[in-house]
């Protein structure tokens, strides 16, 4: 007998349906020689301290940092989970082969495997590896099986990175609240610290203080309009600094060009191309939704997983956005079964020859998984969330395929003499300024979003104002209207979701250019999967709160963030580089065991850290102080007051 192990039951008993497994038992299907069933959530866990030992019981800094010799796993206390895990291993003690159809990724790849090894698994185990659920890809996958050695280097990334959270999470958690948190017993505040959590709200925490300690500053800005038309003055500024620091200098400035000539100097026009938006991984649709719908990461993962499980779209926890070249043949077939439902862009699904471009199909930019992409199937029986989430999705892809969108840019050149009467005429004897515009010629794949009724939009510039000048030629001149205008530099933005999962992404970086990021990529805090709900967590530890689409750090957050003196639990760029080395145990360029001794050291250092940082103790020279922190040495707080005491560090 054949046992399939599926990610959850609704998925077990689709899979059931196309092998013929058709009698029904308590937790499992039957027939044509195979038995289906599945899992739910995490079914095992690695093992609580507690479970190594009694000493890691109670919350002791005397018995941290707790290492364990050999991590262990535990099925969850739950009866419904063990009752589940019951069947499971009853069915795979008698089986001939289990075949492994959980999530095709890092996490269902742990889950699965933690299920077999606490079943004790002794029959050969294969891998059902597919991209959607429908029934021509998973008749597919069956086809193509794998041994599970195939993926025991996703299995080893992911047990490092369950470890990592682990050592350093109930380390770190229990170093600090021992130390810093308050209140004793049920009371006392726990400090929980997690190796993405930490760094994610110390981005928002960041953010919150830039804007806090934010000091205005005003400058001007010179302006002059001509036919109709608003040019901007190109003056020099020292480094990122404003050009015009004073209103004296700037009515010097307008005073010299009133009532001069004003000549256009060049005209320059650029005719280039517009290439449509990428594919969508993960963390772009959760950006776009956040920004089209106000959708938050954690409800538009939910949304994605619910169209991947009604088959409807791909599997969702991606972070490429790319295709394979071997689905370029298929395109067709995807586009007809949702032509009907997007009949205003129907024009372009009835061409024969469909372009292929490396935007779009790269194979050296594909693992495991592509973009998110419809699988074709007709989007019935959606709810207004899930079709929104549908529709932004299939006009990608749909767009991808439309030509590319032909704009003229246009750079004009001018400059306003200087009176000679001007005291800067001895500096300068004319101000050069500019204007430039964009014209659409041919809208291209931007007719997929024009003509678009279901209120989506490319997201990558479709809204942008598109200006179109007057036809200007070099050397005409006439009179024009300087104006000087008054600015207020402006505080960084709060993050939102979107926001955050961008710098997310790329360890805090502000990165707009998408193939820079796609190279940080690897470097980035958590994975596709996993970010939202760390953000979930941020607030449900409320660390940080919502106010609109902003998210703001609580007082508790902050003091959290602060309390911390470990640069590696707070560090964007430090996580990252974590991060890099789980991916490169996936690809087997990093071995597992050497970074397990990395983690371990790691949580080591954090530990001691704590231990041997005094600030926050009672003083123990006039026992009524506590010991603070200064730049060289450890003081009393009552040091004004007289109190010697002094320890460096």
């Amino acid at each position: 007998m054949i046992v399939c192990v599926a990610e959850k039951p609704s998925v077990g008993q689709y899979i059931a349906k196309i092998l013929g497994a058709n009698t029904r038992h308590d937790g499992y299907f039957e027939g044509n020689g195979y038995q289906v069933t599945w899992t739910f959530g995490h079914l095992c866990a690695l093992l609580e301290p507690n479970d190594y030992s009694e000493q890691w019981k109670g919350w002791n800094m005397s018995a941290l940092p707790m290492i364990p010799e050999r991590f262990g796993i535990k099925v969850a206390d739950d009866s419904g989970v063990q009752k589940q895990f019951n069947i499971i291993k009853s069915l795979i003690a008698q089986a001939d082969e289990v075949i492994n159809c959980g999530d095709a990724g890092q996490e269902g790849e742990l889950i699965q495997r933690w299920v077999y090894q606490k079943a004790g698994c002794k029959c050969p185990v294969k891998r059902l590896w597919v991209n959607s659920l429908t029934e021509e890809a998973i008749a597919e996958g069956f086809k193509t099986l794998k041994d599970q050695s195939a993926y025991q280097r996703l299995y080893e990334a992911g047990l490092m990175r369950a470890i990592g959270d682990w050592l350093l999470g109930m380390n770190a958690t229990r170093a600090y609240t021992i130390r810093y948190a308050r209140g004793t017993g049920k009371d006392r505040q726990i400090l929980s610290i997690g190796r993405v959590q930490t760094p994610t709200l110390a981005l928002i925490v960041k953010r919150h203080e830039e804007i806090e300690n934010f000091v205005p500053k005003t400058y001007w800005e010179l302006k002059t309009t001509y036919r109709d038309t608003l040019f901007s003055a190109q003056l020099p500024a020292e480094e990122d600094d404003y050009a015009i620091k004073t209103e004296e200098y700037g009515n010097q400035l307008l005073d010299s060009i009133k009532d001069q000539p004003f000549t256009i100097t060049s005209v320059e026009k650029k005719k280039g191309v517009e290439y449509a938006p990428r594919l969508f991984d993960l963390t772009s649709l959760q950006v776009e939704c956040n920004k089209k719908f106000s959708f938050s990461a954690d409800e538009t993962l939910k949304l994605i997983q619910s169209l991947y499980e009604k088959r409807i779209t791909t599997y969702p926890r991606v972070d490429t956005t790319f295709l394979p070249d071997d689905l370029y043949p298929k395109v067709p077939v995807t586009l007809r079964g949702i032509k009907d439902y997007f009949p205003q862009v129907a024009p372009l699904l009835t061409l024969a020859k469909l372009p292929k471009s490396k935007k779009v199909f790269d194979n050296k930019k594909v693992t495991d998984h592509h973009a998110i992409i419809p699988t074709g199937q007709r989007p019935d029986n959606l709810t207004e969330n899930e079709r929104k989430v549908f529709n932004l999705v299939a006009l990608r892809f749909i767009a991808a395929f439309y030509p590319d969108c032909q704009v003229s840019t246009t750079t004009v050149m001018a400059e306003a003499k200087v009176s000679e009467q001007s005291p800067i005429f001895n500096l300068q004897s004319s101000i050069p300024f500019r204007i430039s515009g964009k014209e659409i010629l041919v809208p291209g794949w931007r007719e997929v979003f024009l003509r678009d009724v279901v209120g989506t939009s490319s997201g990558d510039g479709e809204d942008e104002e598109t200006k179109t000048l007057p036809a200007f030629v070099k050397g005409e001149s006439g009179p024009h209207t300087p104006q000087l205008q008054e600015k207020t530099t402006t505080p960084p933005k709060y993050y939102t979701e979107a926001t955050l999962l961008r710098a997310m992404e790329t360890a805090g970086k502000t990165v707009e250019d998408e193939e820079l990021r796609d190279a940080m990529k690897e470097n980035g805090i958590g994975r596709p999967s996993t970010r939202a709900a760390i953000i979930e967590k941020l607030f449900q530890r409320k660390y940080i709160v919502k106010e609109r689409k902003s998210l703001r750090a609580t007082p508790v957050g902050v003091e959290l963030i602060h309390t911390i003196i470990s640069p590696l639990l707070k560090s964007a760029e430090l996580t990252g580089l974590w991060e890099k080395k789980l991916r490169e145990i996936e690809r087997g360029e990093f071995e597992a065991r050497q970074f397990l001794e990395e983690l371990k050291a790691m949580t080591t250092d954090v530990v001691r850290e704590v231990k041997t940082n005094l600030a926050g103790m009672q003083c123990p020279v006039c026992r009524k102080g506590t010991i603070i922190r200064g730049k060289t040495r450890y003081g009393c707080s009552r040091w004004r007051e007289g109190c010697t005491y002094a320890a460096p560090f």
